[in-house]
């Protein structure tokens, strides 16, 4: 009980300042159980005081995010508004926190620039939204085009990996992986490429400008995605 009150007390004071994830936001994912059905269970006494860090969490979260955006579109007109995925789904609170961002011309693409916040780190990556893609106006053979020519130079402190690996792997960034390790596996394979900062550094980060220079750097990749 008392390191949820800790948690709760840590995240109102950390909301008067809406540009910071710190290392409190990744402690939140890091529990037992999601579902309100083995909350309920196992820990009924625990739920009024997560949904509460949940809410208050996620309001940074949010307020991130929207700071993002503003300076997103104030340099590139291009950005629609950000999807930002609530902290819960009805049935069980989530295991991160995620958002994307795409243009506006691109609304209905699963080209994604997103931003994940889990237990372990913060990633900014390029990723194919597979949920969207029955609806999207470029295959994945498109998106994948991006592989074509990447610049080591410019993209090589970027760390690449399979869709399809866990999101709390270790990656290699892209000056250290073997050669012909870019090779696609299959028809549905994918590649994502991005940053991250770990749990344990981000309390010394400008969450919001690190966030909008990584998106930033990643936009060539984007936009060859639609060539």
């Amino acid at each position: 009980m008392f390191d949820a009150v800790f948690l709760y007390l840590s995240f109102q004071a950390a909301s008067k300042d809406r540009f910071m994830l710190t290392s409190r936001h990744c402690d939140l994912f890091n529990r037992p159980f999601f579902q309100f059905a083995q909350l309920k269970k196992y820990a009924p006494e625990t739920i009024p005081q997560l949904k509460a860090d949940y809410k208050a969490a996620w309001q940074d979260w949010q307020s991130v995010i929207g700071q993002v955006a503003q300076r997103l579109a104030r340099d590139n007109p291009q950005f629609a508004p950000p999807h930002i995925e609530r902290w819960c789904n009805g049935w069980q609170v989530r295991a991160h926190f995620f958002a994307f961002f795409k243009y506006a011309k691109h609304a209905n693409d699963a080209a994604i620039l997103s931003i994940l916040l889990n237990r372990r780190r913060l990633t900014v990556s390029l990723d194919w939204h597979c949920y969207k893609a029955d609806r999207s106006t470029i295959a994945l053979p498109q998106y994948n085009q991006w592989l074509a020519g990447l610049d080591a130079d410019a993209f090589g402190e970027f760390d690449v990996w399979h869709g399809s690996e866990d999101e709390y792997a270790d990656y290699a960034p892209l000056n250290r992986q073997p050669e012909n390790a870019l090779a696609l596996r299959d028809a549905d394979d994918f590649f994502c490429i991005g940053k991250h900062v770990e749990r344990d550094d981000l309390d010394g980060v400008d969450s919001v400008a690190w966030i909008v220079a990584q998106v930033q750097a990643l936009l060539p990749l984007y936009e060859r995605c639609f060539e």
